[in-house]
């Protein structure tokens, strides 16, 4: 998942949700409030205007006010249960393993070329 997306998802999600307002202006007015950006600012993130990109220190910022941080963590939950399968699977012989394997990778891979996974 790229940067804007993932900003996007956490100011639709997680600053701004749908529960605060039916209506998507107050929603943007709201999240640029709780981060104190600029509203155009907020407005072209929330809308995933790939002209913009997200500096360090919002998406930090966005990271402590949503308590969720940007892809890092879970790229090493997925490479350590990848590996706990690969130590498991070699205990049980290599015929099996291998296939299993590589389809666990293709899945994950899938998964989060495609950000079905969020």
């Amino acid at each position: 998942m790229s940067e804007i997306a993932w900003a996007q998802e956490q100011l639709q999600e997680r600053v701004a949700p749908a529960a605060l307002s039916s209506h998507i202006g107050e929603r943007i007015r709201a999240a640029a409030r709780t981060l104190k950006w600029k509203p155009s600012r907020t407005k072209d993130i929330w809308y995933g205007d790939l002209r913009v990109s997200i500096k360090p220190r919002e998406l930090r910022q966005l990271e402590e006010i949503t308590g969720v941080r940007y892809g890092r963590e879970e790229l090493s939950e997925i490479d350590a249960l990848i590996a706990r399968a690969d130590t498991l699977l070699a205990s049980q012989g290599e015929d099996m393993g291998s296939p299993v394997l590589a389809a666990l990778r293709a899945l994950v891979g899938a998964v989060d070329r495609t950000g079905a996974g969020r």
